[in-house]
């Protein structure tokens, strides 16, 4: 028996993987979450294996549905080319997909945005922003194209690019503990690197130093720094975060590396573009 594969269906299994889920993925697509739904059962009855299976309250893809992902994205590049060279749409800008963590996205992904544009006319930029684990897992999947990372490399496949200045940040009228009391610190929820960094830091100092307040997301550390709870240790490149100070008085912390992973297959031309940024920024 002949089977073919249902562009429709293929387009929804690619979008849930750049779009992280089929909610998403249907807002992306301007169509039911229920019909993403109906085209992953589709492929999964073509295929005669399932593809997506339940991870806590998301989803992955299964080694198969990795494969047939893989499938996906050719089949649909070849069919939108084609489309294109007869005339029957719209030429569609090609695009990146970058990853990184909050910590780093205030003033230095617009800057490596603008790097990346410069080095690839033609091209699109988009970023997702997550934890370190979450982004080495969607390079892994193929979801993003690129992941920009805090930190020594912690992947074999990782390579070291650039780096970050790491400033005390506190609100305007905060002031230190008097007697020798700790410092308070506003950090995220561990394993953090620059939560690391300012224990290590304060500590060579002979200073003391307690979290008072942990936050699951980066906006959260910057909500309670505002609020006076405490200080925090953060990238500083570019604009500071409004409401935000420096402190000059706090043991200086050295720069922190940078570091890339790339997907499997990943354009040359954005592998060296996000290099070249990066190193400029170091």
């Amino acid at each position: 028996m002949t089977r073919t594969l249902d562009i429709a269906a293929l387009r929804s299994v690619v979008a849930i993987a750049e779009n992280g889920g089929f909610h998403r993925a249907a807002a992306a697509l301007k169509i039911s979450q229920s019909a993403v739904s109906q085209h992953v059962r589709r492929l999964e009855r073509i295929i005669g294996r399932p593809l997506v299976e339940r991870q806590g309250r998301g989803i992955r893809f299964t080694g198969d549905g990795e494969a047939a992902l893989a499938e996906a994205r050719r089949v649909l590049a070849a069919h939108d080319e084609a489309l294109s060279r007869l005339g029957l749409v719209e030429t569609v800008r090609p695009g990146f997909l970058i990853g990184s963590t909050e910590l780093l996205a205030e003033g230095l992904l617009p800057a490596i945005g603008r790097s990346v544009l410069a080095d690839c006319p033609g091209h699109t930029v988009r970023f997702r922003l997550d934890r370190s684990g979450a982004l080495h897992e969607a390079v892994d999947r193929g979801t993003v194209d690129a992941a920009v990372l805090l930190g020594d490399p912690d992947h074999p496949r990782s390579v070291r690019a650039g780096g970050v200045r790491l400033s005390w940040l506190a609100a305007p009228d905060w002031r230190p503990p008097e007697g020798g009391a700790p410092v308070p610190l506003v950090a995220v929820d561990g394993p953090c690197v620059l939560r690391e960094r300012a224990f290590a830091a304060l500590g060579g100092a002979g200073r003391g130093a307690t979290v008072t307040v942990e936050a699951a997301q980066f906006t959260g550390v910057l909500s309670a720094v505002r609020a006076g709870l405490g200080i925090a240790l953060l990238a500083d490149h570019g604009p500071l975060p409004t409401g935000l100070v420096r402190l000059r008085d706090l043991p200086p912390v050295p720069p922190e590396r940078l570091h890339l992973r790339y997907r499997p297959g990943a354009p040359a031309v954005l592998t060296r573009a996000l290099r070249s940024a990066l190193d400029s920024l170091g």
